[in-house]
């Protein structure tokens, strides 16, 4: 689950991390009453959405102003006009894709005096299951940038969870920086500071480009990006809380109240699957034989037939699909529920498009069955293969 700059910066603060002082803002009138509350004299107006690249990005209308999500302004008036130009608006980011996101909120900060900039970013190593510190004297650039083309200005280690953070941690960070004296120690309580709240909240993800070390000597939080483990969302209500709905694709949106694991993407192929694996061979193949997944489908090994009915309706409901694809292995699951679940969903949804499925294991011939004496127009499938193959066809005409 991520959030946005505005709600890391607050938890950052919580925690004792310096930022710089900030007010959010939903709706064009308050922008003003937001950027007065603030010391100035340097403004910084900034969208909220959850992508990376916003200073380098782009709006589609004409009039929203100059370029980019991130403006410096030099008086309270200049900062509310530019937020009135950005709310609204799409913004389209290298990481938003052609579409871009729509900006529903505005972030208004403080300018801050920069001498340096730094990257540092917190995350969990999937290689050795701990936590791991990326840090960069290149801040400001995109860390795939600089992994290309300096990768020896990049260091990063893992900290081993008996231990837990350490001041050597933090010292290791600081020299890495170039950082001296005071900032030293400053570094090292704050490297302290985020590994705590990174442990305590169960984040997954936590980058701070830049890091920067303003004119007066000190460290200061400039950015922050923040992504937390889902599954651990249940013990964390402040952080759900904190969730913008709006900022999800709709389809994700719906899968995940059913408890669906759903992620869209760009083929022409709809699946629908039990078990990751077997999702993951399943997309592997349809690309084998020609085509593309529209999306990654796993309805679990206990589904029911409102679950699949759902996950269904899902899968119709992407544009993109031009064929759909059941594959169900019934270990836990029976075939016979999947198919129950297949025909419901056709009866509410229609069906427009091909349809394949493919059964094996617990209650395959009853399944098989339902299928069969139905009145829709499915193809059946004998193996894995043979569906791939099958959809592949259906679909290229």
């Amino acid at each position: 689950m991520n959030i946005h700059e505005y709600q890391a910066k607050e938890l950052l603060r919580s925690y004792g991390a310096p930022v710089s002082d900030g007010r959010a803002v939903l709706k064009a009138e308050d922008a003003k009453t937001a950027a007065g509350a603030l010391d100035g004299p340097v403004w910084v107006v900034k969208a909220q959405i959850h992508a990376g690249g916003r200073g380098k990005g782009s709006f589609k209308e004409a009039d929203a102003g100059a370029a980019g999500g991130v403006r410096i302004t030099k008086s309270v008036t200049e900062a509310a006009e530019e937020a009135r130009k950005m709310l609204g608006r799409t913004l389209v980011t290298h990481q938003t894709g052609p579409e871009g996101k729509q900006v529903n909120r505005i972030y208004i900060e403080d300018g801050a005096a920069i001498d340096k900039e730094f990257y540092l970013a917190l995350l969990v190593d999937r290689d050795t299951s701990r936590i791991s510190f990326v840090c960069s004297t290149e801040g400001g650039m995109d860390i795939e940038e600089v992994a290309e083309a300096t990768p020896e200005k990049i260091l990063s280690f893992n900290v081993d969870p008996v231990t837990g953070y350490q001041g050597f941690h933090g010292r290791r960070v600081a020299f890495a920086l170039g950082l001296e004296g005071k900032q030293v120690k400053q570094c090292v309580a704050l490297m302290g500071t985020l590994y705590k709240m990174f442990t305590d909240k169960d984040a997954e993800m936590l980058e701070i480009n830049p890091l920067i070390l303003s004119n007066d000597g000190d460290l200061v939080c400039l950015d922050a990006k923040m992504a937390f483990d889902g599954n651990a969302m249940y013990r964390h209500a402040d952080i759900m809380a904190l969730r913008d709905e709006t900022e999800e694709d709709a389809k994700e949106l719906a899968a995940s109240k059913f408890d669906l694991n759903y992620i869209a993407l760009d083929g022409e192929i709809g699946c629908m699957v039990n078990g990751a694996g077997l999702a993951m061979a399943t997309m592997d193949i349809i690309k084998l034989y020609g085509s593309s997944p529209a999306n990654f489908l796993d309805v679990g090994g206990g589904a029911t037939a409102e679950k699949v009915t759902e996950a269904f309706k899902i899968i119709t409901s992407d544009p993109k699909v031009k064929g759909i694809l059941v594959n169900i292995f019934g270990g836990i699951m029976r075939c016979d529920t999947i198919a129950e679940g297949v025909l419901t969903a056709v009866k509410e949804v229609g069906l427009k498009v091909p349809l394949v499925v493919r059964l094996e294991g617990t209650k395959v011939k009853e399944g098989i069955a339902i299928i069969n004496n139905s009145d829709v127009d499915v193809i059946a499938a004998d193996n894995l293969s043979d569906a791939a193959k099958k959809i592949v066809k259906a679909v290229k005409g």
